[in-house]
């Protein structure tokens, strides 16, 4: 894994992640995937649309994780 991408669940990152630290993770890990710090203009929309996709799936990802003893109990 690239090493300048951090993890974005509780309790690594106390409150929940930003978008800006979400994208800043999937910006490093489609530079690392593709090879590219910064494309050529003709590979910038489809650089641009992974970073999205990227993006909205680590969102996805993070909405829908059950940390265990970060919940409250239930009540009885």
């Amino acid at each position: 894994m690239c090493r300048s991408i951090k993890t974005l669940r509780p309790p690594v990152l106390p409150e929940e992640a930003t978008e800006d630290e979400i994208r800043a993770a999937a910006l490093q890990y489609v530079r690392k995937v593709s090879g590219f710090r910064a494309p050529a203009a003709h590979n910038r929309e489809v650089f641009d649309r992974a970073v999205d996709a990227v993006a909205a799936a680590t969102a996805e990802l993070l909405a829908g994780l059950e940390v265990r003893g970060s919940r409250a109990p239930a009540s009885r």
